[in-house]
């Protein structure tokens, strides 16, 4: 199962709306057959093994497969594969985790017991570390709503910015490099308009390999520049700007001939905009600011993750992304749990989930 965990991250960026699944077949204690889902509308990870394993000429009746999630039940961009695994006369199959989708949520398991396939469903670690590879497809079929991860550069003071808004470049460039690989593990980056004029940034996955996200802005009176890097930094239709505006405008008309979509809703709320999201396949947003934008997060209860580098710097006078929160004791603050730090070359990066977030 840990190298069904292993394969299924090569999917990782490439399969949303869809998880990221892993597959291994075993036969006489020899490892047959490896598969991963590799994209949205290709096959699934099952698929994938068994085809591997006929390209090997190996027979996979009576053998035992590993997958990291419940094969599927129902017909959608593919057919079930709890029934091919059905055809093809395999004896057990052992599963990390249940499908949260309510479309599965059991039927595959139930079509295979049915047949005398022996199922085997797996607790504890395992079960945990699939669930966290897919935190973003289980968010959505449980809660509704993308897994959201909070990302921010802040001085030893907690300030993101100078007074004056300048703060490029605050942390280095192996804490930026390790930046970039978190964009490519999210289906989307948000950031508010002030972010776009302050410092014009791409938001697109560079010194890593990785695909490039979504790129989104809230800007309720559309301000963002048609010629902003944002929007033709990659090249791809993938900029969304969620506006107050009326989408058809001459702004929002240049806007969209420059190759952004907009999207007109009459309220900017977090849930709001969450729930178009998830309209988009999104799964698993990151927030990278600026300030008003990862506070408003925060106070809506709708962040679930911080990804936080501190530069060895003191900005004095400056901006944290704090802002309109006020609490009356300590009690009451958010908390940071289950928190991995370390320093990343001279800056200090420290991550871990918030007491707002719901279980997994």
């Amino acid at each position: 199962m840990k190298k069904a965990l292993s394969l299924a991250l090569n999917g990782r960026g490439r399969t949303s709306p869809n998880p990221l699944v892993g597959c291994v077949i075993v036969k006489n204690d020899e490892v047959i057959g490896e598969g991963w889902h590799h994209c949205y509308g290709h096959p699934h990870a099952e698929i994938e093994a068994i085809n591997d394993a006929q390209a090997r000429n190996k027979n996979i009746e009576g053998s035992i497969f590993y997958v990291t999630l419940e094969p599927c039940s129902h017909y959608g961009k593919t057919p079930p594969c709890a029934e091919r695994l059905v055809k093809e006369k395999i004896s057990e199959v052992v599963i990390a985790m249940r499908d949260p989708n309510e479309k599965v949520n059991g039927r595959g398991i139930e079509i295979l017991r049915n047949v005398g396939i022996k199922v085997t469903e797996l607790h504890g670690e395992l079960e945990n570390e699939s669930k966290w590879l897919n935190r973003g497809f289980v968010f959505v079929h449980k809660y509704k709503r993308p897994f959201v991860t909070l990302k921010a550069a802040l001085s030893l003071d907690g300030k993101m910015c100078l007074a004056n808004n300048s703060s490029k470049w605050l942390t280095g460039i192996e804490a930026r490099t390790k930046a970039h690989g978190l964009r490519a593990e999210n289906d989307a980056v948000l950031v508010g308009v002030n972010t776009v004029l302050n410092d014009d940034p791409e938001l697109t996955v560079r010194h890593v390999e990785g695909i490039n996200p979504k790129r989104i802005i809230l800007d309720s009176s559309l301000k963002t520049p048609s010629d902003a890097k944002i929007i033709h930094a990659a090249n791809d239709g993938r900029c969304i700007i969620f506006t107050l505006e009326n989408e058809n405008s001459e702004r929002a008309k240049k806007l969209k001939d420059n190759g952004a979509e907009v999207v007109t809703l009459e309220n900017l709320s977090v849930k709001n905009i969450l729930d178009v999201l998830i309209s988009k396949g999104v799964l698993n947003l990151m927030v990278e600011g600026g300030a008003a934008v990862l506070s408003s997060f925060i106070k809506s209860g709708l962040a679930d993750y911080v990804n936080l580098f501190y530069a060895p710097k003191i900005l004095g006078e400056g901006r944290g992304f704090e802002l309109g929160m006020n609490f009356n004791s300590v009690s009451e603050a958010f908390s940071i749990n289950n928190i991995k730090s370390g320093l990343i070359g001279k800056d200090i990066f420290i991550e871990g989930r918030l007491s707002c977030s719901p279980d997994l």
